[in-house]
């Protein structure tokens, strides 16, 4: 919850319970706590705006204050005695306070962890069309390859520029995201007062000539902002980080025209057989891995002047990292094993079963690491995973992070202290799972793209009793 809005429901239950405690209930001062509490509700409709989860305490803030507004007029002595009817009023007004306090509390207002880095972030996006590629997952036999994409970057914002939403069109995307987690398409209209730590086309930093990039790749039915506190953090310790928008796979696209592009659940039916549930998945991963691949050529181009310049001889193509999770993360390492532009490569809960037997014998040249969650991958998945971890011939890392869940590696679990119940996250407290992933996801590039020494990755660490850490070096 929000400072204004806990400092409402406070007022609140000071004004009903107060008078229960207190030596004097009946003295005066007590109705000026709800006219107090009125002031402060009007200040947070300015400051920290309306939401629906907070109507309860709106309404009860408005009933106090009418029913303490004669006492303030004209001070009475209270037909029953004071304490008798302090005790009546706390009866029903205490319940009534808990009661307002849950819609809030079950549905906060999403707030990002704060980058450790030394830089503040930009971001900017872009729509990429792939000429050289038909797009399979349309009827219309012209269409051609369309991706958003969004940079967080080191950057100078202008004195007094305001960081940016989390989700462009809120309307759309906001009860999508609701209606994919199981809950009422109303519950995440509060989304879009959801602010980021990312500045809007802020000009990119000069502290470094050139910046290492890394690419993020989501799962299916992920989004790119899905894992925006991971881009943050990546970008205030001096990376280009750049998340895809794989459209049809992604649980939805919007363009800048207006145009939204939802999930194509006949991309991967889930009813279809094991072999056709196996092509559609290896088609699947290979589109991700296609996108991922002409990213990396978009930003090349960008290096070299193209597009609006920002990023113009600021990128560092000889250290270009790839992450991603789940099918993305099968995605990235089926795009490092064919370009050699990858220098190392991440996947969290990555779903490696749809890679190309082709592939699976190896060898994988770059340094991995694989982040496992504790619960979500089939016996199948593993023993692929095992394979591939062996015939890495860089360095190698394989985590396990207990007490997490498949969507621990993102940020859908802190939308609502219900994701236990919703199956979106595992036992482990939600900010210590993001706090283990980010840490280790730092460590790994940083040795592998800055070449700094890391000792988190040298074996297991005291501070992440949580991970179950296993290595090899080349």
């Amino acid at each position: 919850m929000r400072p204004l809005e806990i400092a409402i429901l406070a007022l609140n239950l000071v004004a009903i319970a107060g008078p229960l405690i207190a030596f004097r209930p009946n003295a005066r001062g007590w109705a000026y706590v709800p006219a107090v509490n009125v002031g402060l509700v009007i200040l947070h409709l300015v400051v920290e705006r309306y939401r629906w989860q907070m109507v309860p305490a709106y309404a009860l803030t408005g009933v106090v204050f009418l029913l303490t507004l004669p006492r303030l007029r004209r001070p009475a002595p209270p037909a029953a005695p004071g304490r008798v009817r302090a005790l009546l009023v706390g009866a029903v007004g205490v319940p009534a306070v808990v009661v307002a306090a849950a819609a809030p509390v079950l549905f906060p207002v999403l707030r990002f962890p704060t980058p450790t880095g030394p830089y503040k972030v930009g971001t900017v996006s872009y729509d990429l069309l792939d000429p050289s590629r038909a797009e399979t997952y349309t009827p219309a036999p012209d269409d051609k390859r369309e991706i958003m994409v969004q940079v967080w970057y080191p950057a100078s914002p202008a004195p007094g520029a305001r960081t940016g939403p989390w989700l462009d069109r809120l309307d759309l995307t906001g009860p999508i995201i609701a209606r994919y987690i199981n809950l009422p398409s109303f519950a995440l209209d509060h989304a879009g007062l959801v602010r980021t730590n990312s500045y809007p086309d802020a000009p990119v930093s000069e502290g470094q000539a050139r910046y290492p990039v890394v690419v993020y790749s989501h799962g299916w039915n992920g989004f790119r902002a899905v894992n925006t506190n991971q881009m943050e953090a990546l970008a205030s310790h001096g990376y280009i980080a750049v998340s895809i928008d794989h459209t049809y796979g992604a649980m939805f696209t919007v363009f800048p025209d207006g145009r939204v592009a939802l999930n194509n659940p006949d991309a991967l039916p889930d009813n279809a057989p094991p072999d056709e549930y196996q092509k559609d998945s290896e088609t699947v991963e290979a589109t991700y891995a296609a996108d991922i691949r002409f990213v990396l050529d978009q930003l090349e181009q960008w290096n070299a002047g193209s597009g609006d310049g920002r990023f113009a001889g600021r990128l560092d193509m000889t250290r270009a990292g790839l992450f991603g999770h789940s099918t993305g993360g099968g995605a990235v390492v089926l795009a490092c094993s064919l370009d050699p532009r990858c220098t190392a490569g991440l996947g969290m809960d990555a779903w490696v079963v749809p890679i190309p037997a082709s592939v699976v014998p190896g060898p994988i040249a770059q340094s991995f690491m694989f982040m496992r969650s504790e619960v979500w991958a089939t016996d199948k998945n593993k023993a692929r995973l095992d394979v591939l971890y062996n015939v890495l011939t860089g360095s190698a890392y394989r985590l396990t992070i207990k007490g997490t869940g498949h969507y621990d590696f993102t940020l859908l679990p802190l939308l609502t202290p219900l994701a236990p119940y919703l199956k979106l996250k595992g036992p482990l407290e939600g900010n210590r799972a993001i706090q283990i992933v980010t840490d280790y996801m730092l460590a790994f590039f940083d040795k592998h793209l800055k070449g700094l020494a890391e000792p988190l990755l040298d074996g297991p660490s005291p501070a992440y009793p949580e991970v179950i850490f296993d290595s090899r070096q080349p």
